[in-house]
């Protein structure tokens, strides 16, 4: 989210353009119908949602749902962790790019070093989450991060998962050289230390996993230059209700609209669901060298990772 773009001023989403709770509900009760079985809250930043954890909590009651799980960018998460594992989160994500607390600050476009951010990261793993860090590895940037990031959470046993840096949505002036590859991010990590494959034949993981050290645990989303969209398994639902089958869509399908309207039912949403996935053709990542740049997608800050 350049700062450029999302400043201070942004007009970002009034409150009554939100979801509410109980349509959240609604929508993941239909899901689970159609084999649902994980939930992940993302952004934007999750933890600047009020009620956040009584909505958690309320998850629970759904014997289907296996994981629940949340991304966040860790400024909030010190004073939440405890309240976020009592009310029954499984485990966070956290988005931290370097170990560098300048370029930390500067890539977060808020002057914001990592303090907070390991505190919180800290805190979690205190009271009992799984954590994990996700690194966006952009070139002529942050590539000099990665051993330091690895050196720092190896003997914490928090595995880090670097990224691909993604032309998503429309600001981040995205081109294919700086692109800082998987083949690249291993070659520099054998540099320091032995990697080993792990668990390489689990095809609906969208990280290639290994381990590295003595006991560290890393892994490589290779959405660029290794596409694996026929193995997607995931929708996302924006704050604002709609629902987008690929993190590089143009539009996405207006649930909001439909759950608010006179004519819904809890039958007419399920054929509705089942329409959008069995009609999806998703493969931007597969057909990148074709697309054009010029395409607007959505943001981001709407549909999280």
């Amino acid at each position: 989210m350049p700062k450029e773009i999302f400043g201070p001023k942004y007009p970002f989403l009034k409150k009554e353009e939100w979801l509410r709770f109980s349509e959240l509900d609604l929508l993941l009760e239909e899901f689970i119908k159609l084999g649902v079985e994980k939930v992940r809250l993302t952004g934007g930043e999750p933890l600047l949602r009020p009620g956040l954890s009584k909505y958690i909590n309320g998850l629970n009651r759904y014997p289907e749902i296996k994981d629940i799980a949340l991304t966040t960018n860790g400024l909030l998460l010190s004073n939440q962790a405890q309240e976020l594992k009592d009310a029954g989160l499984h485990r966070i994500t956290v988005s931290l790019d370097a170990m560098d607390d300048k370029l930390v600050g500067e890539i977060n476009g808020k002057g914001l070093g990592t303090k907070r951010i390991l505190e919180g990261i800290k805190k979690a793993q205190q009271v009992g989450l799984g954590v994990k860090i996700n690194t966006v590895v952009e070139k002529g940037v942050n590539e000099q991060e990665i051993l330091p990031l690895l050196e720092y959470f190896e003997p914490l046993g928090i595995p880090v998962r670097f990224i691909e840096f993604m032309d998503v949505g429309n600001h981040n002036q995205w081109k294919l050289d700086r692109v800082f590859s998987a083949e690249e991010i291993l070659l520099m990590v054998q540099s320091r230390y032995p990697v080993y494959p792990i668990d390489t034949s689990a095809t609906f993981q969208v990280a290639r996993k290994y381990q590295y050290g003595e006991k560290g645990e890393m892994g490589i989303i290779t959405s660029v230059t290794q596409p694996f969209c026929q193995n997607c398994t995931r929708a996302r639902i924006s704050a604002d209700g709609q629902l987008y089958t690929c993190l590089f869509a143009q539009k996405g399908v207006n649930l909001k609209q439909f759950l608010r309207s006179p004519n819904f039912s809890r039958e007419g949403l399920l054929e509705l669901l089942i329409s959008c996935w069995q009609q999806r053709k998703d493969r931007y990542s597969e057909e990148r060298a074709t697309q054009s740049n010029q395409k607007k997608k959505v943001e981001m800050s709407y549909i999280g990772g």
